[in-house]
């Protein structure tokens, strides 16, 4: 019975180490593309990325750019400056996170891995699991 306490014991200090020393995302990013920029940080428990540099960022007549695809016509009027692309991002490994990525150029959520190593992030969303895309972001800042 020690010897198995000892061994969960041992396993729970191993798991919770390996947490600890995953590196934080926290920061600017911008994908290698340099269409969108976002600043990562914790939100309540689980990592958000608030878009805050558009290649692009308004309309042919200067109008700001806006959510105009979003699925419910109710978002449709936000702006995509402060718009939050990630949700329920939590830790799912060393340097992985496991959530859900808004892509405003569609309006649709999708799931997302999103692996962190070094300066890059590279985010992976799917459609059933099948259908993927990545996407590569390097750190700003």
């Amino acid at each position: 019975m020690k010897a198995i306490s000892l061994a969960a014991l041992a396993l729970m200090a191993t798991t919770t180490m390996s947490i600890a020393h995953a590196d934080d995302p926290s920061g600017v990013w911008r994908l290698d593309s340099g269409k969108v920029t976002v600043k990562v940080e914790q939100c309540g428990g689980e990592l958000c990325a608030n878009i805050v540099g558009l290649k692009e960022p308004t309309y042919k007549d200067g109008t700001p750019k806006i959510d105009r695809h979003n699925e419910n016509p109710a978002l449709r009027h936000r702006p995509l400056m402060g718009l939050n692309v990630l949700s329920d991002m939590k830790p799912d490994g060393e340097n992985t996170w496991k959530g859900a990525i808004y892509n405003a150029d569609d309006g649709k959520t999708y799931s997302a891995t999103m692996r962190l190593s070094g300066n890059v992030i590279k985010l992976k969303g799917c459609v059933a699991g099948i259908f993927c895309k990545t996407n590569t972001f390097s750190k700003v800042n």
